[in-house]
Protein backbone atom coordinates (compact mmCIF):
# COMPACT_ATOMS: atom_id res chain seq x y z
CA UNK A 1 0.00 0.00 0.00
CA UNK A 2 1.37 3.34 -0.88
CA UNK A 3 2.05 6.30 1.32
CA UNK A 4 -0.78 9.35 1.08
CA UNK A 5 1.82 11.82 0.44
CA UNK A 6 3.55 9.50 -2.62
CA UNK A 7 0.15 8.95 -4.43
CA UNK A 8 -0.78 12.59 -3.99
CA UNK A 9 2.42 13.31 -6.11
CA UNK A 10 1.85 10.62 -8.82
CA UNK A 11 -2.03 10.70 -9.23
CA UNK A 12 -2.60 13.17 -12.09
CA UNK A 13 -2.36 12.09 -15.56
CA UNK A 14 -0.09 14.84 -16.75
CA UNK A 15 -1.14 14.44 -20.22
CA UNK A 16 -4.79 15.34 -19.86
CA UNK A 17 -6.76 18.22 -18.51
CA UNK A 18 -10.10 16.95 -19.65
CA UNK A 19 -12.31 17.09 -16.12
CA UNK A 20 -10.00 19.84 -14.84
CA UNK A 21 -11.81 22.63 -12.90
CA UNK A 22 -10.42 25.62 -12.08
CA UNK A 23 -7.71 26.05 -9.16
CA UNK A 24 -10.31 25.54 -5.74
CA UNK A 25 -10.32 28.43 -3.71
CA UNK A 26 -11.80 28.29 -0.33
CA UNK A 27 -14.55 30.27 -1.24
CA UNK A 28 -15.51 27.37 -3.87
CA UNK A 29 -14.95 24.60 -0.84
CA UNK A 30 -17.13 26.57 1.08
CA UNK A 31 -20.25 26.45 -1.74
CA UNK A 32 -19.80 23.06 -2.69
CA UNK A 33 -20.03 21.87 1.49
CA UNK A 34 -23.11 24.41 2.33
CA UNK A 35 -24.67 22.84 -1.25
CA UNK A 36 -24.16 19.41 -0.40
CA UNK A 37 -24.48 19.82 3.27
CA UNK A 38 -21.18 17.93 3.98
CA UNK A 39 -17.95 18.44 5.38
CA UNK A 40 -15.49 17.18 2.53
CA UNK A 41 -12.52 15.32 3.84
CA UNK A 42 -9.23 16.86 4.39
CA UNK A 43 -7.00 14.84 2.48
CA UNK A 44 -9.61 14.82 -0.61
CA UNK A 45 -9.35 18.85 -0.50
CA UNK A 46 -5.45 18.35 -0.80
CA UNK A 47 -5.72 16.60 -3.78
CA UNK A 48 -8.02 19.28 -5.24
CA UNK A 49 -5.83 21.68 -4.33
CA UNK A 50 -2.91 20.06 -6.41
CA UNK A 51 -5.55 19.58 -9.23
CA UNK A 52 -9.25 20.48 -9.18
CA UNK A 53 -10.54 16.49 -10.79
CA UNK A 54 -9.46 15.39 -14.44
CA UNK A 55 -7.86 11.82 -15.21
CA UNK A 56 -5.76 10.26 -13.07
CA UNK A 57 -2.91 7.67 -14.14
CA UNK A 58 -2.64 4.27 -15.30
CA UNK A 59 -0.81 3.74 -12.06
CA UNK A 60 -3.89 4.24 -9.79
CA UNK A 61 -6.92 3.36 -12.05
CA UNK A 62 -8.17 0.71 -10.22
CA UNK A 63 -9.63 -0.27 -6.65
CA UNK A 64 -9.38 -3.87 -5.47
CA UNK A 65 -12.71 -5.10 -3.79
CA UNK A 66 -13.41 -7.87 -1.45
CA UNK A 67 -15.96 -9.31 -3.56
CA UNK A 68 -16.94 -9.36 -7.35
CA UNK A 69 -18.54 -6.68 -8.77
CA UNK A 70 -20.78 -6.05 -12.11
CA UNK A 71 -17.41 -4.56 -13.31
CA UNK A 72 -15.25 -6.78 -12.39
CA UNK A 73 -14.16 -9.77 -10.10
CA UNK A 74 -11.78 -8.17 -8.04
CA UNK A 75 -11.29 -4.35 -8.81
CA UNK A 76 -13.35 -1.28 -9.62
CA UNK A 77 -12.22 1.30 -12.32
CA UNK A 78 -11.24 4.45 -10.89
CA UNK A 79 -10.16 6.74 -14.43
CA UNK A 80 -11.07 10.44 -12.95
CA UNK A 81 -11.86 12.39 -9.93
CA UNK A 82 -14.66 14.28 -10.04
CA UNK A 83 -13.54 18.75 -9.43
CA UNK A 84 -15.26 21.68 -7.74
CA UNK A 85 -16.77 23.90 -10.07
CA UNK A 86 -18.96 24.51 -13.16
CA UNK A 87 -16.79 24.09 -16.22
CA UNK A 88 -19.38 23.12 -19.38
CA UNK A 89 -20.18 20.21 -20.53
CA UNK A 90 -17.95 18.84 -16.77
CA UNK A 91 -19.62 16.95 -14.52
CA UNK A 92 -18.48 17.77 -10.86
CA UNK A 93 -19.12 17.33 -7.00
CA UNK A 94 -22.07 20.24 -7.73
CA UNK A 95 -23.95 17.40 -9.83
CA UNK A 96 -23.66 15.01 -6.98
CA UNK A 97 -27.55 15.67 -5.80
CA UNK A 98 -29.11 15.63 -9.37
CA UNK A 99 -26.85 12.81 -10.22
CA UNK A 100 -27.97 10.59 -6.35
CA UNK A 101 -31.36 11.34 -7.47
CA UNK A 102 -31.60 10.66 -11.13
CA UNK A 103 -29.54 6.97 -10.26
CA UNK A 104 -31.84 6.65 -6.68
CA UNK A 105 -28.49 6.17 -5.15
CA UNK A 106 -28.93 6.42 -1.15
CA UNK A 107 -28.06 9.87 0.43
CA UNK A 108 -26.08 11.35 1.97
CA UNK A 109 -23.56 10.45 -1.15
CA UNK A 110 -21.04 12.64 -3.00
CA UNK A 111 -19.90 10.86 -5.89
CA UNK A 112 -16.40 10.69 -6.81
CA UNK A 113 -15.67 8.84 -9.72
CA UNK A 114 -18.33 7.39 -12.07
CA UNK A 115 -20.35 7.17 -15.61
CA UNK A 116 -23.54 6.12 -14.67
CA UNK A 117 -24.69 3.19 -13.59
CA UNK A 118 -21.53 2.90 -11.37
CA UNK A 119 -20.05 5.02 -9.51
CA UNK A 120 -17.74 5.74 -6.59
CA UNK A 121 -19.09 8.29 -3.25
CA UNK A 122 -18.22 9.60 -0.43
CA UNK A 123 -20.42 7.65 1.54
CA UNK A 124 -21.71 9.50 5.31
CA UNK A 125 -24.44 7.26 5.72
CA UNK A 126 -22.76 5.86 9.18
CA UNK A 127 -20.75 8.78 9.88
CA UNK A 128 -23.30 11.79 9.40
CA UNK A 129 -22.53 14.79 7.19
CA UNK A 130 -20.24 16.21 9.35
CA UNK A 131 -17.92 12.93 9.97
CA UNK A 132 -15.49 11.02 7.75
CA UNK A 133 -17.36 8.94 4.87
CA UNK A 134 -16.02 6.11 3.97
CA UNK A 135 -15.90 5.06 0.41
CA UNK A 136 -18.39 2.62 -1.44
CA UNK A 137 -18.70 1.50 -5.08
CA UNK A 138 -22.81 1.92 -5.88
CA UNK A 139 -23.99 -0.01 -9.17
CA UNK A 140 -27.59 1.71 -9.57
CA UNK A 141 -28.36 -1.46 -12.37
CA UNK A 142 -28.32 -4.35 -10.05
CA UNK A 143 -29.02 -1.90 -6.80
CA UNK A 144 -25.86 -2.89 -5.49
CA UNK A 145 -23.32 -1.50 -3.47
CA UNK A 146 -19.51 -2.64 -1.68
CA UNK A 147 -17.67 -1.05 0.76
CA UNK A 148 -14.13 0.07 -0.44
CA UNK A 149 -12.63 1.81 2.21
CA UNK A 150 -13.05 3.23 5.71
CA UNK A 151 -11.88 6.43 4.38
CA UNK A 152 -10.95 8.64 1.19
CA UNK A 153 -6.87 8.84 2.44
CA UNK A 154 -6.90 4.88 2.76
CA UNK A 155 -8.74 4.37 -0.42
CA UNK A 156 -6.18 6.50 -1.99
CA UNK A 157 -3.43 4.87 -0.47
CA UNK A 158 -5.19 1.35 -1.98
CA UNK A 159 -5.06 2.88 -5.63
CA UNK A 160 -3.32 0.69 -8.13
CA UNK A 161 -3.17 -0.18 -11.96
CA UNK A 162 -5.61 -1.57 -13.72
CA UNK A 163 -2.99 -3.35 -15.35
CA UNK A 164 -2.15 -5.44 -12.55
CA UNK A 165 -5.69 -7.54 -12.54
CA UNK A 166 -6.70 -10.06 -15.47
CA UNK A 167 -8.78 -8.56 -18.34
CA UNK A 168 -10.78 -11.61 -18.65
CA UNK A 169 -12.21 -10.98 -15.45
CA UNK A 170 -13.45 -7.51 -16.12
CA UNK A 171 -16.48 -8.50 -17.75
CA UNK A 172 -20.01 -6.50 -16.98
CA UNK A 173 -22.23 -9.94 -16.69
CA UNK A 174 -20.09 -11.12 -14.08
CA UNK A 175 -23.19 -9.48 -11.77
Amino acid sequence: MARFEDVQQSLWDPGSDYGVQLPVTDEVVLKVERLLDVTLPGSLLDLLRQRNGGQVTADRNAFPTSGPTSWSADHVPFDSVLGIGHRERTISMFDSPYLVEEWSLPAPVVLLSGDGPSWIGLDYRVCGRHGEPSVTWFDADDDSELALAPDFRSFVEGLTSASGFDSAESDSSLA
